[in-house]
């Protein structure tokens, strides 16, 4: 669960949102609608943490993990396209990290091996032996082929780096699920692996998109920004 609270965001005389409260639960898909400049990506921006909003707050249910579609598409460009992905679960990379570091020391201790047993066990409970399986059947759905999946993102194209970030977003089962236009760059084919994949996904999205056929397809719940203020519409909706 992902609420906010009395959130308000002003630039200039310009007031974006007026004491906006809100709450994103369960497994619903929330699509973000609005006229162009209503403020559809700053409000994801706000819920992320991007964006810090003038007055307001933002809760997000303890121990829920939040993952967003990246927009900088240089951000990951001293990994692989692989690693890129898996670097979408945190904590799990951290861990990978924690324990390739431990079993690499020359004078490994009784020290080291506690923590490395320690590591192991979060690891496991993290599904950690099946991440770069897992990353790369994300990939293949996206149309970035296995060739590909230990390239440098500096290799890539600008259109598959939009796909994998993308699988980064979508991978290790996020709480939470925040995509500002995720269709885009994407063909048919793949626009409609990623229709399937959010219709089977549990948890909570939020979404914006042009692609109004898309949002139809996957939302459960239609969020309209206008004049300050978000209004929803639950069950099916059609634009």
């Amino acid at each position: 669960m992902i609420e906010t609270q009395n959130i308000s965001l002003q630039y200039g005389k310009r007031i974006l949102f007026d004491e906006v409260n809100i709450k994103f639960t369960g497994d619903n898909c929330y699509g973000i609608i609005g006229a162009n400049g209503a403020g559809k990506s700053t409000f994801l921006k706000i819920l992320s943490g991007e964006i810090d909003p003038n007055s307001g707050l933002v809760n997000i249910e303890p121990g829920k993990r939040m993952a967003v579609l990246s927009q900088n598409h240089y951000e990951f460009d001293e990994f692989n396209v692989l690693d890129t992905v898996i670097k979408g679960h945190s904590v799990l990379w951290k861990i990978m990290k924690e324990k390739d570091a431990i079993y690499a020391k020359e004078d490994f201790s009784e020290a080291d091996g506690l923590k490395a047993s320690e590591l192991e066990g979060e690891f496991a409970e993290m599904d950690g032996w099946n991440a770069e399986s897992d990353a790369a059947a994300l990939l293949s759905g996206l149309g970035i082929v296995e060739a590909d999946h230990y390239r440098s993102m500096t290799e890539i194209s600008g259109n598959q780096k939009v796909r994998v970030l993308l699988a980064q977003a979508l991978f290790g089962n996020p709480d939470i699920l925040i995509l500002d236009e995720p269709t885009n760059d994407l063909d048919v084919k793949t626009i409609s692996w990623l229709e399937d994949f959010l219709l089977d996904f549990r948890n909570t999205v939020i979404v914006v998109s042009h692609d109004r056929h898309f949002l139809d397809t996957v939302c459960t719940n239609i969020v309209d920004i206008d004049f300050s203020k978000l209004t929803t519409f639950s069950g099916n909706y059609s634009f």
